[in-house]
């Protein structure tokens, strides 16, 4: 899961990407508010927190480039704007949810499960299938042959990744940054060491490489 942290308080944003980096997310951060809105364009986001009160572009107009652009990744205003009406405002422009400064770190780690919850039962949660192999992105399980096969996380997301569009080729960079977040150390045969991981605990005929392009689904013959 990654998530966008547009937050221009270098102190607070240091104390919520470590904290969220603890319960298992890869955080990017960023200090403006067009750099928030490049990271969004370039990058897919689980959840996005933003700050109301940032730099070259608020965390409003933020989020109306979000809506006219059709996007739907559920974003929290963290913010210390507490009035009524400032609440008001910032949900009615769409956010999905609103944490008044200074908030608890485990009520955000709530409040994130929640909407990315929510965003996953009326996107992508339904059940991926592809021949024999099945795959639930809410229970977070894999079936093989309806036997429960047993993946940590990594593999798990790189599996999902790939099912998603099992017709395509997913390039070792997209595997890349679905996994980690800017900045983190990525061992160099990283990727390849995960798939042959997940290729032994599935088959090896599952999931093809496609020399100096990446990995696709394999359907064996």
């Amino acid at each position: 899961m990654r998530i966008l942290l547009a937050e221009d308080d270098a102190s607070q944003a240091e104390s919520i990407k470590s904290w969220l980096e603890m319960d298992g997310y890869n955080v990017d951060w960023v200090e403006r508010g067009d750099y928030a809105i490049y990271a969004i364009e370039q990058h897919h986001y689980d959840c996005v927190l933003l700050d109301r009160g940032l730099p070259q572009a608020t965390g409003d107009e933020i989020l109306v480039k979000l809506k006219q652009k059709h996007m739907h990744v559920p974003v929290i205003f963290i913010t210390a704007k507490d009035a009524i009406q400032d609440r008001v405002m910032g949900l009615d422009l769409g956010a999905n949810d609103y944490l008044v400064k200074p908030f608890s770190l485990e009520e955000l780690s709530a409040r994130i499960r929640s909407q990315i919850r929510q965003n996953q039962s009326s996107t992508a949660s339904q059940v991926l299938q592809f021949a024999n192999l099945q795959l639930d992105p809410q229970a977070k399980n894999v079936l093989l042959d309806q036997k429960a096969i047993s993946l940590t996380a990594k593999e798990f997301q790189i599996l999902h990744k790939l099912m998603q569009k099992p017709e395509s080729i997913v390039t070792r960079e997209q595997l890349e940054e679905s996994l980690y977040a800017w900045g983190e150390e990525i061992e160099s045969n990283a990727i390849e060491v995960f798939i042959y991981q997940i290729r032994k605990k599935i088959g090896s005929q599952m999931i093809k490489t496609i020399r100096g392009l990446g990995y696709k689904m394999n359907q064996a013959d």
